[in-house]
Order: structure tokens, then C-alpha cells, then sequence
């Protein structure tokens, strides 16, 4: 009975990891499929005609390559940033005493409940006046400072015994010194975490680049890629959308393989904290 209910436990699995996959496996193989046969056998799985030439398009019809790097410049300027700041920021609420600690994180608890688009009327207006509309300033600073990073590591920075920073005080060590040789790498399982939510969010964003940006030179990715499919007249090219969908997720699938093992790691340590 035992071994009936793993094999119908793997089998949910497998099942589910195939409804995932399926989709972005015939993303690709049908990225590389000329337009006039995309949808000429739809039963098909994989084709045997394959070319390059959509992604070629998508190089010479639209400056792919400047999104491209705007986003993952943009992605990865916040996303250290951010994961500094909020470890800095949790490591205080969980370890400093001063006052009104605890009504501050209060109050970062509840920015967390405002939906971001009530704050992107007032975020314009701020741009506006430091003249940051179109630059990398309104792209990256809104976006380094996040309720949700600074809760997340402050629950891990609570569960931290006390007696490493105790032991590295009597070593000699002051307070910036305790936290980033003692505490933050002992975080590196929840830093990756934090920091693979953080790019994808990033990576993703699309309303107030939409919204901050208005030259190509300035454009990320989603932008880009909307604006480019908006120019269609009478037909969609498929095909180059589709290679522009595989160039999208290829820097999200790269951070999460290389954060994947501390990722694994936290999820784990979460699951058998008393």
C-alpha cells in the first residue's frame, strides 16, 4: 500500500512537471518554425524544418540587443541593491533595540498591502521634479527599496543564534563587521532567494518602465517586445515572437540555476524550523 501511494505520488508529479514544461518546450521548437507552417499542423510536436531566420528578424527589425542589455543592467542593479539594503535593514530590526522599532516595521508590513499601482501617480511626480524621467535613475531607485525583503530576512536574522555575534564582539568585531562576516553569509540561503525573486520581478517589470521611458535608447525588454508586437498591421509574426520569448527567459532561467542550490537549501531549512 505504501509503495501504490509513492507511485501515485511520483506519477502526480511527473504529470504536473510535464504540463509545465510542455509549453515552453513548444515555445522554442516553434521558435525556430518559418511563420507559414506555425500553425500549418498544430498537432505537431516537433518539426523537422527548423531555421534561424526568426531570430535573425528579430535582431535586424528591432534594436533587441539595447532592451536586452537595459534589462539586464536595470535587473541587476536592483537586485543587489536591493537584497544589501533589505539585508541591512532586517539585520537592524532583528538585532538593534532603538525606538519605534517596531511601529517602523509596522508600518513596512503595510506597504506591502498597497497594491504598487496606487504608487506609480506619486513616483511620476517625483521623477518629474529631479528631471529622471527616461534615465536609469527612475528605472532602478523606485525598485531598490521592498517591505518583502526586509520581512524576509529579518525572520531569518531572528532565528540566528546569538552567540556567533556575541563570540565575534569579544573577537573584536564591531557592528558593520559582525553582519557582513558573520551574519549575511550565513544568510546566503535566503540572500538567494530574495535575490532570484528580486530579478524576476525586476526582469518583469513592465508598467513603470512603460511609463518612465519614451526613447528605444531607454526601453527594456517587456516594453520593447510590446511596442514591437503593437507595430503589426494585418498579421502577427508569430515566429519572432516566439524567439523573442526564448531570449526573455533565458537570464530568468540562468539566476535561478545558479541560486537554485541555496534556494533548494532555504526552502528546506524552512520546512523543519520548530
Amino acid at each position: 500500500m505504501r509503495n501504490l501511494r509513492k507511485f501515485f505520488g511520483y506519477l502526480t508529479l511527473i504529470l504536473i512537471a510535464i504540463s509545465m514544461l510542455y509549453p515552453f518546450f513548444a515555445m522554442v521548437n516553434l521558435s525556430f518554425v518559418p511563420n507559414n507552417e506555425i500553425f500549418a499542423d498544430a498537432g505537431k510536436v516537433i518539426h523537422s524544418n527548423l531555421t534561424l531566420q526568426n531570430y535573425k528578424n528579430v535582431f535586424t527589425q528591432i534594436p533587441l540587443s539595447t532592451y536586452f542589455l537595459n534589462s539586464l543592467f536595470v535587473a541587476s542593479v536592483v537586485t543587489i541593491g536591493q537584497v544589501l539594503f533589505a539585508s541591512m535593514a532586517g539585520y537592524a530590526f532583528a538585532r538593534l533595540n532603538f525606538r519605534f522599532r517596531e511601529g517602523l516595521f509596522l508600518v513596512i508590513l503595510i506597504t506591502m498591502l498597497i497594491p504598487p499601482q496606487v504608487n506609480i501617480i506619486p513616483l511620476f511626480f517625483i521623477m518629474r521634479e529631479f528631471h529622471w524621467i527616461n534615465t536609469y535613475n527612475a528605472l532602478i531607485l523606485p525598485a531598490l527599496f521592498g517591505g518583502f525583503g526586509v520581512f524576509l530576512m529579518r525572520q531569518y536574522f531572528l532565528g540566528l543564534p546569538k552567540d556567533l555575534e556575541e563570540s565575534a564582539k569579544i573577537d573584536g568585531c564591531n557592528l558593520f563587521q559582525t553582519f557582513f562576516k558573520i551574519a549575511l553569509p550565513l544568510a546566503l540561503p535566503t540572500v538567494a532567494t530574495l535575490a532570484i525573486f528580486t530579478f524576476v520581478s525586476s526582469w518583469n517589470s513592465f508598467m513603470w518602465p512603460l511609463i518612465v521611458t519614451n526613447t528605444e535608447g531607454m526601453r527594456t525588454l517587456p516594453v520593447g517586445l510590446a511596442i514591437y508586437k503593437g507595430s503589426f498591421r494585418e498579421i502577427t509574426l508569430w515566429g519572432e515572437l516566439l524567439a523573442c520569448s526564448v531570449i526573455c527567459t533565458i537570464p530568468v532561467i540562468g539566476v535561478f540555476l545558479l541560486g537554485k542550490k541555496y534556494f533548494i537549501s532555504d526552502i528546506l531549512q524552512g520546512g523543519v524550523k520548530e
